[in-house]
């Protein structure tokens, strides 16, 4: 701009000094047949002034272009640059250096910068904190979690946190939990504490081992143990802890997910505290693979069954078979029945997969028919077909065509879910001429009316009263008990989990009807069966099963 100016203005002075020059010359009479050397002493003085009058010109030119660039152009310029770094995400104060329109304009930016500041800072607050206690929450101690390498995620999981919360109300419990947050915190030498779900708190500690973080999450929860007061009232209160660290290379889940899995199998183990075991939380990307190759591997004939033999004391022989699903997978080898069967149970899959055991064990029943053994099929049916009228459907046909015996046995947690509809399903299969197995009675929380509702021709004890009976005389005791209840309850009784030859004298003198367990035999294929039914009676057998 200001070259602009200077070209302008030495434009007008040339326009002018010919002007100038052609006026001096009208008036002093001169013409132009004159020498050049008279001319240019005419003219001279009048040339001297003409450059003194352009200097001065530029000269002001360049002071008036200062003072524009000043005035104007440099605010405006402050303004772009604060703008472009707003863009970016840095809150720039600009300078004030008049009352004019342009100061006003660089006051009411700065006053959008302050209140941009003050929001943003609020919602930083608002998404780290939970809402309800005003404790830190998950995010936060995600950051804090990647901020500290060598750094151990501690999480305290409430026991009975919706019991407690039903008792006291939400508003209640909220404080309850803040009262906890603060108190642990304090404990932790002021580390910060998060609320990561409703009844979970987390703090990130500093420990050279997982079993120095472990200690020092237990100590951390015995202290906190202490009755909470909310609106003056004690409120007694019991934490569960999970302690986890880093990730192994392999797993991808995060430290938290790892303590929230941990408390988890704390409260499975019914300890006050646990360290994240990966081996017994496995691989559960690896399953849900499975999960999609379980019906294909029913068609691709990856499946198979084991038959347990049941041991008859009355009529010295194996008179009975509880059918086991196998699943031999093509590159990872023997699937755990425990770990296929839950994911058929969550999956709907429960269903193909029971009604294939079925269908595989009453054609190896006339395999056992023809090669002269009379043995009753047991097997395992889930809670959640208790309830599928289709399902019964199918196995009651299939059992009118082919007349096989069948036993199905099944557990009390599976009626619980849904007792009406699956004692009339059990009624239907009695009718039907199914026996009914009432399995691992004493695990759980059995009841006389449990006993008293079910149809059933068999109760099966647990293996855990079994197992220590030769040791334990209470054991034992349990047993003979039990055995004197399904008798008088006209119940045959079979005994799980014998491995020894005592427990097996034992329960032969207690009046048990059957024995099932490794000394009797380890599930094995239908090949294997044929060959021990043809072996001499047990008592002869037992020193090398």
């Amino acid at each position: 701009m200001t070259i602009l100016y200077a070209a302008l203005f030495s434009l007008v002075l040339g326009v002018t000094a010919v002007a100038v020059l052609m006026t001096v010359g009208r008036a002093t009479g001169m013409v132009p047949e004159h020498s050049v050397e008279v001319s240019a002493s005419v003219y001279e003085a009048v040339l001297v002034s003409l450059g003194v009058i352009s200097a001065l010109g530029l000269a002001g030119v360049v002071a008036g272009s200062w003072v524009l660039s000043r005035n104007l152009t440099r605010p405006i310029s402050d303004l772009d640059k604060a703008v472009q770094k707003l863009k970016q995400g840095e809150h720039v104060q600009v300078p004030v250096a008049s009352d004019d329109e342009l100061g006003r304009l660089a006051a009411s930016f700065n006053a959008m910068i302050r209140d941009l500041k003050d929001r943003e800072a609020r919602l930083t607050h608002m998404a780290l904190h939970d809402m309800e206690s005003g404790l830190p929450n998950r995010l936060a101690l995600e950051r804090l979690v990647a901020q500290h390498s060598d750094g151990w995620v501690i999480l305290f999981s409430l026991d009975r946190f919706e019991v407690v919360r039903n008792a006291i109300g939400y508003d209640s419990m909220a404080r309850l939990v803040t009262t906890l947050g603060q108190r642990i915190s304090a404990l932790a030498e002021g580390a910060a504490v998060a609320r990561v779900g409703a009844g979970a708190l987390g703090v990130v500690v500093h420990a050279q081992t997982g079993a120095e973080a472990l200690a020092l999450a237990r100590r951390l929860g015995e202290a906190a143990h202490a009755p909470v007061k909310v609106n003056g009232a004690p409120v007694d209160i019991a934490v569960t802890a999970g302690v986890a660290g880093r990730a192994a290379s392999s797993d991808t889940a995060s430290p938290i997910d790892r303590a929230a899995i941990a408390v988890e199998q704390a409260r499975r183990t019914r300890r006050s505290a646990a360290l994240f075991d990966p081996g017994q939380y496995g691989d559960p990307a690896g399953n849900l693979s499975l999960i999609s190759e379980l019906m294909a591997a029913l068609h691709n004939g990856e499946f198979s069954l084991a038959y347990q033999p049941k041991y008859d004391f009355r009529a010295d022989r194996i008179t009975g078979v509880e059918a086991l699903a196998r699943w031999t997978h093509p590159r990872r080898g023997v699937v755990p029945p425990d770990l296929f069967v839950g994911m058929a149970e969550e999956t709907g899959h429960i269903r193909p997969l029971t009604e294939w055991v079925i269908h595989r064990a009453l054609l190896d029943q006339r395999v056992l028919a023809e090669a002269g053994h009379d043995i009753q099929m047991s097997v395992n049916i889930s809670g959640r077909l208790l309830t599928d009228d289709a399902f019964a459907d199918g196995v009651l046909a299939t059992l009118g065509e082919s007349g096989a015996r069948l036993c199905i046995e099944i557990t009390e947690t599976a009626v619980m879910d849904n007792p009406e509809r699956a004692l009339a399903m059990i009624e239907r299969f009695a009718a039907a001429g199914v026996a009914v197995s009432l399995d691992d009675y004493g695990s759980g929380l059995s009841s006389l009316a449990y006993l008293k509702c079910i149809p059933a021709n068999e109760l099966k004890i647990d293996k855990a009263f079994v197992l220590g009976m030769d040791q334990s005389s209470r054991d034992a005791l349990l047993v003979k008990s039990t055995i004197d209840l399904a008798h008088g309850l006209g119940l045959q009784i079979t005994a799980e989990g014998v491995e020894s030859p005592t427990a097996l004298a034992l329960l032969r003198g207690m009046g048990c009807d059957m024995a099932q367990g490794y000394l009797i035999g380890r599930p094995a294929p239908l090949e294997a069966l044929l060959e021990q039914l043809g072996d001499a009676p047990v008592e002869a057998t037992t020193a090398v099963a």
